[in-house]
């Protein structure tokens, strides 16, 4: 039978760091790296929000109706419509 036997005041002792410590009340030095400052910020065209999205919606209108009429034709050319059936004729409407 195993018995534990009582571990009394046997603590690590911490690892010695390799770096020292860094003194946070000394003056900050200054950088000896010379830099060019940094080149001015470019400006954007800024696009009115409401202007784009009623430009987007316009085309997502027209894609959803061009992708609709598309189905259609396609379904109605297997089922042997076409278009080409028929003519249309403007009559002039001063008569």
């Amino acid at each position: 039978m195993l018995t534990r036997v009582p571990v009394v005041g046997a603590m690590a002792n911490p690892l010695r760091a390799g770096k020292q410590s860094v003194d946070l009340t000394a003056p900050a030095r200054v950088s000896r790296i010379r830099r060019d400052p940094p080149p001015a910020a470019k400006k954007l065209a800024l696009h009115d929000r409401n202007e784009r999205d009623r430009r987007d919606g316009v085309v997502g209108i027209i894609a959803f109706t061009l992708a609709i009429l598309a189905v259609t034709v396609g379904l109605g050319n297997a089922a042997g419509w076409s278009p080409s059936q028929y003519s249309i004729i403007l009559a002039d409407p001063s008569r």
